[in-house]
């Protein structure tokens, strides 16, 4: 009888040891105590901006599948897990300044080839262990987002030349933060994302791993002073509705910190204090902030390292206050003589990008609040055609209303060895 009973007892102790605690058996990204965990293991990760992907993914024009695995394969090779990628672009195609295809063509009618493409997207970087992070919004016109609800709303599209009208932009983007027609749009637009089901997994997109986060929008920003309550708001009700529909993922804001809230750092804060945001955001653009001379790259990358620095020690304080992880999401570096061309060396991006990776190096030993980064952008096997894209020229990392080539990462960029020697030693 006693042998009976220890063989019984034996027996629950080896199932109870091959049980897991429910932590580790969790396959969502979560946050905790200023940390990310995937289970029981904190996750710091070195990722990139990959906007295009489920373009690349699609079967319709602009999609290239055989491209799609080799890019993701090769990311995976060199460390990148992490892929902030654009759920898909506003309004009709074919417009100077905006992505092609896009995916929601007028209010609530979508192009389906996009949408499985994105399903196909997913499901590729589920297979590789793959974190995704999607937005669905965007201050600016290159993939429709604030002028094409505003033009929805019936108040206009942005100025012909977007963002190189810069008052004319701005004093018409501002409208979008307290147009209630917009807002309405756009939470349609949320709610029909996130009650997708993907066609390859069958998993409602609310119920897949391979989603680390939703985000707002790509930069949002109120664009005035006098709308900063309004845009807030908004921001506010998006994460909300997020929240409701998807109690399983997280939420951020997408904001480039200080520098998209019209550098009101306690605006950020208040923002980020919601409890439906999980994680802070900062971008940094040393060239577009003046930070470097673009005419003495090399001999200005110093510069633009200590106010990147200074500029991301401010907002991780921020992080480190609210108890929250932080992601240094966007941050682009042109190559040495400001050519958009591959046989321009890289020398100061890569010392550049070594400066960040080593703080999240630092960060992942000291079990500290920044997370993480997705540098801005991947090109890998795409080459520019044209300084400026033209259909169906190969996407790389720079939306088409920027030089094709200024901040991509291609696969023969010596930054490829800075990328992994920084991403082993995060395994």
């Amino acid at each position: 009888m006693t042998k009976v009973l220890l063989a019984v007892i034996a027996s629950l102790l080896l199932f109870s040891c091959k049980e897991k605690p429910a932590e580790e058996i969790n396959p969502f990204v979560a946050q905790k105590d200023g940390q990310f965990f995937i289970g029981a293991t904190p996750y710091y990760f070195i990722g990139t901006n990959f906007w295009y992907g489920a373009i690349l993914g699609s079967e319709g024009q602009g999609g290239d599948r055989e491209r799609l695995h080799k890019e993701l394969d090769f990311m995976k090779a060199n460390g990148i897990t992490n892929l902030r990628i654009l759920v898909g672009a506003d309004g009709v195609a074919g417009q100077a300044v905006k992505v092609m295809p896009t995916l929601q063509q007028s209010p609530g009618t979508y192009n389906d080839t996009i949408f499985d493409g994105l399903d196909y997207l997913l499901a590729e970087m589920d297979k590789r262990d793959m974190k995704a992070v999607l937005f669905l919004n965007n201050s600016w016109e290159w993939s429709g987002g604030y002028g094409q609800y505003l033009e929805w709303a019936g108040k206009g599209n942005v100025p012909e030349k977007g963002v190189y009208d810069w008052p004319l932009f701005v004093e018409h983007v501002a409208k979008y933060a307290d147009c209630e027609e917009c807002k309405k749009l756009f939470f349609n637009h949320v709610k029909h994302v996130l009650g997708r089901t993907n066609r390859y997994t069958n998993r409602k997109y609310t119920d897949d791993p391979a989603i680390m986060a939703w985000q707002v929008g790509n930069e949002p920003r109120a664009f005035s002073e006098e709308r900063k309550p309004a845009f807030a708001k908004w921001v506010k009700e998006t994460t909300a509705l997020m929240r409701s529909l998807d109690p399983n993922h997280l939420i951020s804001i997408g904001s480039e910190g200080q520098w998209g809230t019209e550098m009101d750092m306690d605006l950020f804060e208040q923002m980020h204090a919601d409890p439906n945001v999980d994680y802070l955001t900062m971008h940094v653009w040393p060239k577009n902030w003046s930070w470097i001379d673009v005419n003495n790259i090399p001999g200005s990358v110093a510069t633009g390292i200590e106010k990147t620095n200074e500029y991301m020690q401010n907002h991780i304080a921020v992080a480190k206050k609210l108890n929250k992880p932080i992601v240094m999401e966007e941050f682009g570096f042109p190559r040495d003589n400001h050519k958009y061309t591959l046989d321009d060396p890289v020398t100061a991006r890569d010392k550049y990008y070594a400066n960040v990776f080593a703080q999240i190096l630092a960060s992942h030993k000291d079990k500290g609040y920044l997370a993480g980064c997705n540098f801005w952008a991947w090109g890998g096997f795409g080459r520019p055609a044209h300084e400026f894209w033209q259909p169906w020229d190969n996407y790389v990392g720079d939306p088409s209303q920027e030089e094709q080539g200024l901040n991509s990462v291609f696969d023969t960029d010596s930054t490829i060895k800075v990328i992994k020697e920084y991403a082993d030693q995060l395994k």
